[in-house]
């Protein structure tokens, strides 16, 4: 079942969104196949570390960070990958490696790869290895308020 955390969110902000419950599954490319959702539509989450500062990233799950245009579009040279036990904490209420791209109810900022922007959905782990939230690219952006940024290939 779907995270009320997550759940309550969308009803309050009055987003459209469908679950989708699939086999378990635990990397972004997995969960697009079992759900028949395009990788880029599907939406994977990466936590990045900047010096005491925990930040969200949101790519598509057939795309890889770059570095090098991250560094560019946060304007922060001192960029690494947030080990889980740095962040696990943050998100009490999801499974690591499940956390849905909503940084902003979690305290952090939240950065999505431009391509996301470009399907009218997009689709992302609810807070659990076996559910998927689906709903339209513009509710997101409408709750989340990402930064927009092309930051990975």
């Amino acid at each position: 079942m779907m995270f009320n955390r997550i759940k309550n969110y969308l009803d309050i902000e009055d987003a459209p969104y469908q679950v989708i419950n699939h086999l378990t599954a635990f990397t972004a490319q997995e969960t697009a196949a079992v759900t028949h959702t395009p990788g880029k539509e599907f939406a994977k989450t990466v936590i990045i570390r900047s010096h005491d500062e925990l930040i969200m990233l949101v790519l598509p799950a057939c795309y890889k960070l770059d570095f090098k245009l991250l560094r560019k579009a946060i304007r922060k040279g001192d960029i690494r990958l947030a080990q889980e036990e740095e962040f696990k904490n943050i998100f009490p209420d999801c499974a690591v490696g499940a956390m849905p791209p909503f940084g902003n109810i979690y305290g952090l900022d939240v950065y999505v790869e431009e391509e996301l922007t470009k399907d009218d959905n997009i689709a992302f782990n609810g807070g659990s290895h076996d559910e998927v939230i689906k709903m339209p690219y513009r509710e997101f952006e409408r709750i989340v308020k990402p930064r927009v940024c092309h930051i990975s290939y």
